[in-house]
């Protein structure tokens, strides 16, 4: 049979053997012809039922195939291995089909847009998704290459029955509604999709659908960046997701997501949300700043994570409930506004050679039925390392706790732990916490440093300690409470600063092949207590205990807090933790610090000369107060809490600290202490959750000063229903129940804070006075760097001070700047670029490396 000579038609207003209509060309089209089309708007409905190419004549852009009202869609296609190049297809209504593609038909849209509805395909039902394999390219009915979606309803691709569609580097944007829909067993391979601003999830998977993904980017969908439900499947690699207006990833049902070198950035709510039979395996990956958890996992959801990172929280990083179990190696967790792993209910986790820091609460926190295993690990700079308040037994083990501001490991009622090999170092309060009624076992380790005591017993605890060391706390080694025993074997108490052991009435621990060494002395506390002594010696010499008298109790200094934070040795001036669970030990008491040399602190300080007058006027006002009300005098009524006014890079945060010591030396504040928080730290995601969070904040601040910045946000400027109120509404009541005992300082732009304070009458009549932070000049900021340079051993020369005043005095003053935070900004651009010069130097003298040049300034702009 002789081979047909494909043939080319031509569609346009005019010319000799020109169609005008497309319809007319497609009907004269035989399988593989092209129908060029001239440049022009054609409103008719079309169909391909064949194998045909559809061009335009000059390009992308010139021709728009438009639906004609009714209901009808620019394009149906009813045939296989249709293609489309450059083509504008627009739909009729912006909720129905612009193009449909029905079972069994293909199509390939190359150059196009489709605006003004959806693209909706129809595959054969009751065909098999199939899974993704590494290295296959994939098969489609549908291709979009280098395409545009745009404006439509309710979503821009739907997939249903078989379908299988695959995109290439096309956007969707501006959706009113969900970007891409799959259902029954429809099947998607993407690649270099950009999809912006939907209404709705980015895309959603239902029934066994399956999403292949990669190098992609998703851009504010105004819910989940990715839903998926029932047992569909999505395998995601090398893809940004950034700021979902819910989840950055939401699983439910039986459904499964496997996530390589992806990013979830800036989420509304949670960035991994994990429900029902959900399963989620992550390597590589990032969430950063989600609003409430990083993964949240619930049902029996199960999570599998390696070297992925999770920073800035706004709630738990981690928080597992119900029966879910999640697994990290290798894992990185940073910056966090509650527990950096929370595991309640009857969850598990496994949590292995991974880093926990700067988290505001506990790094791991297991309650509950819930149980832990955390193996190498780092723990740093937490108020709690390890917190295990579960009886189903947790393991901790080859770990490194340090800098936990209250205890590093602490076991609480009820809790049961093994305590295996690990170090904790430089804790404020205690090394390990054994609570009344818990169950710990601490097989070897070490504790060292910190301002506490090493091991604290509490009332009627009984742990065993064995080949445990003891080094340079700063109080007791061990402090036994009243009642309280337990086991100690083979363990070392080295260069305490107090005895190196505490015994107070009625405890009576056994020690066993334990040595003291370097200790003020063995022994402290009551003279009732009975401990039992096998082969135990204190610097070579067998270890006695002899009984004395309880001594009388120290009186309460003033200003102290009723419910003191650590046991201390009689004598020490502060009685011993009530028998409940100690709910709060902080750290050492700071060293006394004098008026005189605090305002002279102050007036060191860069610029700020109107607010270093109004802190002066006020010391005067309190100082007055305060000798009226030695004289038995009746004080005049007094607010001591603030507004800071002013932009940011001010010194408000500085001043802040500075005031709360300054009231501390007046004897008005207990600690003087300051508490940075902001909305996150005091707004719940739910109904319930906003009172607790802005009492947990305000408690911790107690003696102190609670610095709320950005306090404004708390109030929405337009009125409506907002947790930031029920907030707001909690401090004013928090305000009146410690008026004596905190300062609240509320700081914001000016123009903003008058808003916050006429929001509620509580703190209009609390906020009566303002300090205004003016913007620094440029001879401040010169002033800034020069301090910078001289706390780092550099020194700037006359040139480069000249030129650096020009800069500042040239420096926009846009929504970018930032006072003193771009002078310190500046100051280390400097360093590095002298850093870069002196590279290039053969042999640079020590003067030359400590000095900055006019060269290592910014460039201009």
């Amino acid at each position: 049979m002789p081979h047909r000579t494909t043939r080319t038609h031509a569609v346009g207003p005019r010319g000799r053997g020109t169609h005008r209509l497309v319809a007319d060309a497609l009907k004269a089209a035989q399988p593989g012809d092209t129908v060029v089309v001239a440049p022009g708007r054609y409103e008719e409905p079309l169909e391909l039922a064949r194998r045909v190419v559809l061009v335009a004549e000059q390009g992308p852009g010139t021709v728009v195939l438009a639906a004609p009202p009714g209901g009808a869609p620019a394009l149906r296609v009813l045939g296989p291995d249709c293609l489309l190049r450059g083509l504008d297809l627009e739909g009729a209504d912006p909720g129905d089909p612009a193009v449909t593609v029905t079972a069994g038909a293909g199509l390939v849209l190359d150059r196009c847009t489709v605006t003004g509805g959806r693209i909706e395909v129809r595959g054969p039902e009751g065909a098999e998704p199939g899974d993704f394999r590494e290295g296959e390219e994939g098969t489609s009915a549908v291709l979009l290459r280098d395409c545009r979606l745009t404006g439509a309803r309710h979503a821009a691709l739907r997939l249903s029955g078989g379908a299988r569609v695959r995109i290439e580097a096309t956007t969707v944007a501006d959706v009113d509604g969900v970007g891409a829909v799959l259902a029954g067993t429809a099947r998607l391979d993407v690649t270099g999709l950009r999809l912006e601003s939907t209404v709705g999830s980015g895309i959603r998977l239902r029934g066994r659908s399956r999403l292949r993904m990669t190098e992609s980017r998703l851009t504010s969908p105004g819910r989940a960046g990715l839903l998926l439900e029932d047992t569909a499947h999505a395998l995601v690699t090398t893809t940004r997701i950034e700021t979902p207006g819910t989840a950055g990833l939401h699983l439910g049902g039986d459904s499964h997501a496997d996530l390589t070198d992806t990013r979830v950035l800036r989420p509304a709510a949670s960035a991994l949300v994990l429900q029902d039979a959900a399963r989620l395996t992550a390597d590589g990956c990032t969430v950063t700043a989600p609003g409430a958890n990083g993964l949240l996992a619930t049902g029996t959801a199960r999570a599998r994570l390696t070297d992925c990172r999770l920073e800035d929280c706004g709630f738990s990083a981690v928080h597992l409930a119900d029966r879910a179990e999640a697994a990290f190696t290798d894992c990185r967790v940073r910056r966090g506004s509650e527990h950096g792993f929370h595991v309640a209910g009857s969850a598990v986790l496994g949590l292995t050679d991974s880093t926990v820091g700067e988290i505001a609460l506990t790094g791991v926190a297991v309650t509950d039925e819930a149980r832990a295993t955390v193996t190498g690990c780092r723990i740093d700079t937490v108020h709690t390392g390890v917190a295990v308040a579960s009886p189903a037994g947790t393991r901790i083990e080859r770990s490194t706790v340090v800098a936990a501001a209250r205890a590093g490991l602490e076991v609480s009622a009820g809790g049961r732990a093994v305590l295996t090999g690990n170090r904790v170092t430089g804790s404020g309060a205690a090394g390990l916490l054994l609570d009344s009624g818990s169950e710990a076992t601490v097989e070897g380790g070490s504790v060292e440093g910190g301002s506490g005591s090493g091991v604290v017993v509490w009332t009627g605890a009984r742990p065993v300690i064995g080949g445990l060391r003891i080094d340079g706390t700063g109080r007791n080694g061990v402090y036994f409470a009243e009642g309280a025993g337990g086991l100690l074997t083979s363990c070392d108490l080295v260069g305490t600063r107090l005895p190196a052991l505490h015994l107070a009435a009625g405890a009576a621990p056994r020690l066993r092949r334990c040595r003291v060494l370097d200790c003020p002395a063995p022994f402290g506390g009551d003279g009732s207590a009975a401990p039992v002594l096998e082969q135990c010696d204190v610097d070579g010499v067998p270890l006695a205990f002899v009984g004395t008298p309880r001594p009388p109790a120290a009186p309460v200094l003033p200003g102290a807090p009723a419910v003191p934070a650590l046991p201390l040795p009689p004598g020490a001036g502060v009685p011993p933790l009530p028998a409940a669970a100690p709910a709060e030990l902080p750290t050492a008491e700071p060293e006394e610090e004098h008026l005189d040399d605090l305002l002279a602190e102050l007036a060191t300080l860069v610029g700020l000369d109107r607010v270093k007058h109004d802190v002066q006027s006020m010391v005067k006002l309190m100082q007055a107060v305060r000798l009226r009300e030695e004289a038995g005098l009746p004080a005049p009524p007094l607010s001591r809490h603030l507004v800071f006014a002013g932009n940011p890079g001010t010194g408000k945060t500085t001043v802040a600290r500075l005031y709360g010591r300054l009231l501390k030396a007046l004897g008005l504040l207990r600690r003087g202490h300051l508490v940075e928080v902001d909305r996150s730290a005091l707004v719940g995601e739910y109904v319930g959750h906003t009172g607790p969070r802005t009492a947990a904040a305000f408690n911790r601040a107690l003696g102190g000063v609670l610095f709320i910045d950005e306090a404004y946000s708390l109030v929405p400027e337009s009125g409506g229903h907002d947790f930031g109120l029920e907030a707001v509404a909690t401090l004013v009541k928090l305000m009146e129940d410690h008026r004596d005992d905190v300062v609240v300082i509320a700081a914001g732009y000016p123009a903003d804070m008058a808003r916050f304070v006429g929001s509620n009458p509580g703190l209009s009549s609390r906020f009566t006075r303002t300090l205004l932070f003016e913007d620094y000049s440029a001879a401040d900021l010169v002033a800034i760097v020069e301090h910078q340079a001289r706390e780092h051993r550099y020194e700037l020369t006359g040139p480069a001070r000249l030129r650096l005043l020009h800069h500042f005095e040239t420096l926009p003053r846009g929504a970018g700047f930032g006072n003193g935070r771009s002078a310190r900004q500046t100051f280390q651009e400097m360093t590095e670029r002298q850093a870069q010069r002196m590279a290039e130097a053969v042999t640079p003298t020590p003067d030359q490396l400590s000095t900055l040049e006019p060269a290592d300034l910014p460039a201009a702009g």
